[in-house]
């Protein structure tokens, strides 16, 4: 079977990635810091699916970690998950996004170049658009991201996509996706923040479950038909789905960068996705209004024709799909993987 290694692979999108790469019959090895995951969905993945994945605990900004876990596994492909993700985050610290964000991949293209390993799919995200001028939003809208996480995402393309320039050896996938959500059917793994989380449905899942008190709803005053962001909510296994068809594709792009929209094409409000929660879990999960956030967009969601068209792949869950697959992974999981 071919492997693949899966930075970040501890995480929420890349433990869900890595069941569906191993049910597709892929060999995984997985690299991760464990700074904001947890090796417990390294176990459940391997518990979901009924074999054995390898972990290697590290950070990408190691070169002697990426090394040594590359030259032991000789993948075939690097799924490049690993980095910090949080919007409001970045906004106060930018300097650490961009020291973490830039020097992990540029460290981990390096090894990967050493080592003849030339395919890599990158986790990307629709914040390299920024305010966009039309909806939805197409990948040759212009990228002029709203705040520094944005800012690493669109320097890291840039980077991976000069390195597949320098060589036809390489090829590349950047997977631009939206707002992932829910988890696995099981339950047995899911979104897992640490500190506060800084995205609605973890947030609302929290309340759900007791966690917190209340929402904190940011921006009630966007030019939106009920006042809240809208935004294109995608199921984190459709995404898992979308890396994997991104992946197969690359066996046959020597050369190539390819860039996709991962999203469903279609927006729901902050309200909408708090009454389709209450639907859910049937609690009545409290909010309390307050100012926009510094670096929110208030309407965006995808144009996912290209990944159809080219890769096969469209985003077939619902929002109360999303909503409720999130809620057995919480209210089986109180306390998230701790």
């Amino acid at each position: 079977m071919a492997t693949v290694l899966v930075t970040g692979g501890a995480g929420y999108i890349g433990s869900h990635t890595c069941v569906a790469l191993m049910e597709a019959g892929w060999e995984v090895a997985v690299l991760d810091s464990l700074e904001n995951s947890s090796s417990a969905a390294v176990d459940a993945v391997a518990k979901i699916v009924g074999r054995g994945l390898r972990l290697d605990v590290g950070d990408c900004r190691d070169e002697s970690a990426v090394e040594k876990v590359i030259t032991e596994v000789g993948p075939d492909a690097v799924l490049h998950f690993a980095g910090l993700k949080s919007v409001p985050d970045s906004v106060a610290d930018p300097l650490r996004y961009y020291r973490h964000n830039l020097e992990s991949t540029a460290t981990l293209l390096g090894v990967m170049e050493r080592n003849g390993v030339r395919r890599i799919v990158f986790s990307s995200s629709a914040t390299v658009y920024g305010p966009p001028d039309e909806l939805p939003v197409s990948e040759t809208a212009p990228t002029r991201p709203a705040n520094p996480y944005g800012w690493t995402k669109l320097m890291i393309e840039q980077m991976i996509a000069d390195v597949v320039r320098s060589s036809s050896r390489w090829s590349a996938s950047l997977l631009r996706y939206f707002n992932p959500v829910g988890a696995h059917p099981s339950g047995m793994i899911g979104e897992d923040p640490e500190g506060v989380p800084g995205n609605l449905m973890p947030y609302l899942l929290q309340v759900a479950v007791g966690r917190r008190a209340a929402l904190p709803l940011y921006g009630t005053d966007y030019p939106t038909p009920d006042g809240t962001a809208l935004r294109d909510y995608i199921h984190v296994m459709d995404l898992a789905e979308g890396h994997l068809a991104a992946l197969q594709a690359l066996e046959s792009s020597a050369g190539q960068v390819h860039t996709y929209n991962l999203g469903t094409g279609r927006a729901a409000s902050v309200r909408e996705v708090i009454a389709a929660m209450r639907e859910a879990t049937g609690h009545p999960l409290p909010y309390e209004e307050f100012d926009r956030r510094p670096g929110d967009v208030s309407e965006l969601w995808a144009d996912p024709s290209r990944a159809l068209s080219e890769l096969g792949w469209s985003a077939t869950r619902t929002l109360a799909e999303m909503c409720r697959d999130g809620w057995v992974w919480q209210s089986k999981n109180p306390q998230g993987y701790r």
